[in-house]
């Protein structure tokens, strides 16, 4: 296999949706860089499985702090020669909860990991992406197109950042910058695992199962096929489009 020249950096590396991004990336390009929160023991775990399919090097931030985001990008961009995709899988755990109930802190919790960390990133990577004519992809959700009370937490920030994406296509792509955004439906992994455990009894999410046409939930590689492909040469004139990838669940 031909891989992709130069190299990929995914935010939210060690999520259940960022970890298998990352895997599916070591089997595409020569270099991978991911970054990590607070699992350092998962980075160390992967940086080390992966080890023998590309030149993977995993990075500690917090998204909030520039500078770091700064540095991460930086780093990645050397040590590839040349950083031509990016990937926004950075997150927080998020609750259902009524808009009427949600605080002010709750709020600022997500808004900043998700959205305003979405918003520097982009302002930290757009100088290199111009010169490398590289690539955005947003994981972000269903949720802005498919509504589900008490998921207002979730998809006001990914709109969001889905809005970003679709301005990052239409003023960039003079030169030759593309942004695009994957929108997950029900997962096994990530937060949809964590409402599985904690929330939702097996009768309720074998019911939402049967009323979605494919009859199963997403999985971590659904969405690192999507993700790959779209990082990829071949979606080379693919830009500002967001990808819905939810099994059919909000036809």
């Amino acid at each position: 296999m031909i891989k992709e020249k130069g190299g990929a950096l995914v935010l939210g590396g060690t999520g259940g949706l960022g970890s298998a991004i990352v895997r599916r990336l070591a089997t595409d390009w020569e270099h991978v860089d991911f970054s990590y929160r607070s699992n350092e023991a998962k980075a160390k775990a992967l940086t080390v499985e992966l080890g023998g399919q590309a030149d993977v090097a995993a990075h500690r931030l917090d998204i909030a702090d520039e500078q770091m985001l700064a540095e991460v990008v930086r780093s990645a961009h050397a040590r590839s020669g040349a950083l031509r995709a990016v990937v926004f899988s950075s997150g927080v755990h998020i609750p259902q909860i009524h808009v009427s109930k949600l605080q002010p802190d709750q709020w600022h919790e997500v808004v900043q990991a998700e959205l305003m960390g979405f918003i520097a990133l982009v302002r930290q990577v757009l100088p290199v992406l111009r010169e490398t004519r590289g690539c955005i992809v947003n994981i972000g959700s269903v949720a802005p197109h498919w509504f589900v009370v008490g998921d207002a937490l979730s998809a006001v920030p990914k709109a969001g950042s889905e809005t970003l994406c679709r301005a990052v296509a239409k003023e960039e792509g003079r030169f030759g910058v593309r942004a695009n955004t994957v929108a997950p439906g029900i997962m096994e992994v990530g937060i949809g695992g964590k409402l599985m455990e904690e929330i939702y009894s097996d009768a309720i999410w074998e019911q939402s199962k049967k009323s979605t046409p494919l009859r199963r939930f997403g999985t971590g590689e659904d969405v690192a096929g999507i993700t790959a492909f779209l990082c990829s040469g071949e979606a080379s004139f693919i830009t500002g489009q967001t990808i819905i990838a939810d099994g059919g669940l909000s036809l």
